[in-house]
């Protein structure tokens, strides 16, 4: 065993008896690389990374290329969901080399930790048009002894081209951002199969929530039919986990059918939030569906005892992506019998030569019930016991094969997204248990993974460590707040305020504008960097503008209302050229620009239900929400627009206000509805 045997992560742990003398990312590896003025080799992936786990059999397992490794090289490995800010650095390092980054992230560092030479996946002999690993490695060895001086000075030259220069360029925020990104993506959409772009094809939720607040700010249809086209096509698709629930990575082809077989946490928290927001404006009860499905497969199978949420499980099962979740028509028709399997082949494109390999089927939504009906002549109520009967019998059946590995680390930021989640589908569907989930993790990351005020990133077996990102603080405290907005537990918004001012202590650049990803005083990177782009996530620093927004509302403090427009206004330029890219950021914009409603509720929750619901049920994406109790105590100092707000003539009474104006209260749905939209 090596030195990761010492570690927590399933990923470094999966590398542990590797014959590579793999260190894990510290100083004992640095000064290694220092004093034996030795390449450092780094290597970047994560536990459910399929090619991760080829490139381990073939190069990392192997004795030949680890005598290599382990005589030139101090060789490190990194859990990118550990260290996002590592991966970060040095996957742009990347894509600045050679044009294009993946996973496994294979780089070449300085002993001072600065990239020269980089790539991917690299296979244990010269074919796919790339050369062998240890071909890579002899090459860049020899190039080490011979040329020294020059791939230092080129290292230097690659981090000072790290640092995207952002400025402030405009002292007042527009919606052209807004329309020039509604514009870009309408030119994108798949007008088939939905999605924004061919293949491989993404999830991408944070364009998703944009086009959601687009419609509702301007009412164009094709906005929201972009979205309810996507996640409608994706439902029926191999992307989504059509016996057990939750959502796959992404789509290999244009379809939706052929899924990258990895499912993360942050996907199935997301995705989640889009389909809820879809469904307040078009009322498909499929997308209510595939919400039930999503958050019950993720209470599960990836919930730890204490409440905290694991972070990803594997595409493979015994080393064969995919082998888990696919069948073949003759296993279905033995497993279901001739009529069950008849039925279930055609609503879920069973066939004998199969859409996958080794005719192997991907269940997807092929045929609708009623289309079964006809074509067998049978009835509805036979169809419909037929399918329940069914996908009981092969989840059954499916849960006995070898199961795909659970990477059962607790990620802070991931489960911040799940509170959101949690806690929006207990708004929608008033199911007790989304909303005992989201205060199960919001108890999990304020009970072990706060170093005093500070969060730390990551918890697993009993230990937490690393110090938290800006993601981390971030996506907590927009889960915080959408948790007090749940329960009106107040304790939860002051734990959303006390994390965002540590936050903006730690991350943000007071002279610049916006916040790094890590926070000040880390030297073990190169560099700090501002990510203003969504990636697989939502952007921190899109996110955390929001979070100020949403926050300077609740709590009538101008400090951070400006301080989320002065984030904004940081990134203006990206936000004008290519502003599709900066979705979450739209978001955030569209707030500060929207003029968002602040609804206060008063009376007794009991008799404030029917409004609650109405209010929840209905898409207003730009609001704030507060509940102002009998006993209002210290509760108008946190939050001073409760002021005043009280129950008229003892009757359950709802506040709206906006653009510093308050309507007439009103005590019925019918008002209500009215002031909403």
């Amino acid at each position: 065993m090596n030195r990761l045997s010492k570690e927590k992560s399933p990923y470094l742990l999966q590398h542990a008896s590797n014959p590579v003398d793999w260190y894990p990312w510290g100083e004992e590896a640095f000064a290694k690389a220092r004093a034996e003025r030795k390449i450092i080799f780094l290597s970047i992936g994560y536990s459910s990374c399929h090619w991760c786990h080829v490139m381990k059999r073939e190069s990392f397992e192997d004795n030949e290329t680890a005598e290599i490794m382990n005589k030139n090289f101090v060789s490190i490995k990194v859990d990118r969901e550990e260290r996002p800010d590592l991966d970060e650095i040095y996957m742009k390092a990347v894509v600045s080399m050679v044009g294009q980054g993946g996973w496994p992230l294979s780089v070449f560092l300085t002993p001072s930790l600065e990239p020269f030479f980089g790539g991917t996946y690299y296979p244990p002999e010269d074919q796919y048009g790339l050369p062998s690993f240890k071909t890579v490695l002899t090459k860049i060895l020899e190039l080490w002894r011979t040329d020294r001086a020059e791939i230092e000075a080129s290292a230097k030259r690659t981090v000072a081209s790290l640092t995207e220069a952002f400025g402030t360029v405009k002292e007042e925020l527009s919606t052209f951002p807004l329309d020039a990104a509604y514009s870009t993506l309408t030119a994108q959409f798949d007008t088939v199969y939905g999605g924004f772009s061919g293949s491989p094809k993404f999830p991408s939720p944070s364009l998703l929530f944009f086009l959601m607040r687009y419609y509702s700010r301007t009412q164009k249809t094709q906005a929201l039919e972009m979205v309810t086209k996507t996640l409608t096509n994706m439902a029926r698709g191999g992307i989504f986990d059509q016996l057990a629930g939750g959502f796959h990575r992404y789509s290999v082809d244009r379809y939706w059918l052929v899924p990258h077989f990895e499912k993360m946490l942050y996907d199935n928290a997301l995705l989640p939030l889009a389909y809820l927001e879809a469904w307040q404006a078009a009322r498909n009860p499929l997308f209510i569906d595939i919400v039930k499905k999503t958050l019950d497969w993720a209470l599960r199978e990836m919930r730890d005892s204490r409440g905290g949420f694991y972070s990803a499980q594997d595409a493979e099962s015994d080393g064969e992506e995919g082998s888990y979740y696919v069948w073949t028509k003759d296993e279905v028709t033995q497993i279901l019998g001739t009529h069950d399997a008849e039925i279930f082949s055609r609503r879920y494109g069973i066939s004998d030569e199969g859409n996958f390999e080794k005719q192997m089927n991907i269940l997807h939504i092929a045929k609708e019930p009623s289309q079964i009906v006809t074509e067998l002549n049978t009835t509805k109520d036979d169809v419909a016991r037929s399918l329940k009967r069914s996908c009981e019998t092969l989840l059954k059946h499916r849960e006995s094969r070898a199961k795909p590995s659970i990477d059962d680390k607790v990620i802070t930021s991931w489960n911040g997204l799940m509170i959101s989640a949690f806690a929006k589908a207990y708004q929608v569907l008033e199911d007790e248990r989304y909303l005992k989930a989201a205060e199960a993790s919001a108890e999990f990351i304020l009970g072990n993974l706060l170093n005093g005020e500070k969060l730390l990133r990551r918890w697993r077996d009993g230990e937490a460590a690393i110090d938290g990102l800006l993601e981390d603080y971030a996506f907590t405290v927009m889960g915080l707040i959408d948790l007090y907005e749940s329960s009106f537990d107040v304790l939860k918004l002051e734990w959303a305020l006390k994390l965002n001012r540590v936050m903006m202590d730690l991350f943000l650049d007071k002279d610049g504008g916006g916040f790094y990803s890590t926070q000040l005083g880390k030297s073990d990177v190169i560099t700090r960097i501002k990510d203003p782009y969504d990636g697989a996530t939502l952007s921190g620093n899109g996110v955390a503008a929001l979070n100020l927004a949403k926050l300077g509302e609740l709590t009538s403090d101008t400090e951070l209302h400006s301080l989320s427009q002065k984030t904004v206004l940081t990134f203006w330029e990206g936000l004008e050229s290519n502003p599709e890219r900066y979705a979450q950021m739209l978001c955030a914009l569209d707030f500060l620009i929207g003029q968002p409603k602040e609804i206060v509720f008063a009376g007794k929750l009991t008799d404030l239900r029917d409004m609650l619901r109405e209010m929840r049920r209905t898409l207003v994406p730009n609001k704030v929400v507060a509940y102002s109790s009998s006993h209002q105590g210290r509760l108008t100092d946190i939050i001073p627009m409760l002021e005043g707000k009280s129950p008229i003539n003892q009757a359950a009474t709802v506040y709206v206000c906006q653009n510093y104006t308050c309507r007439q209260p009103v005590t019925d749905v019918a008002s209500l509805k009215k002031f909403l939209t």
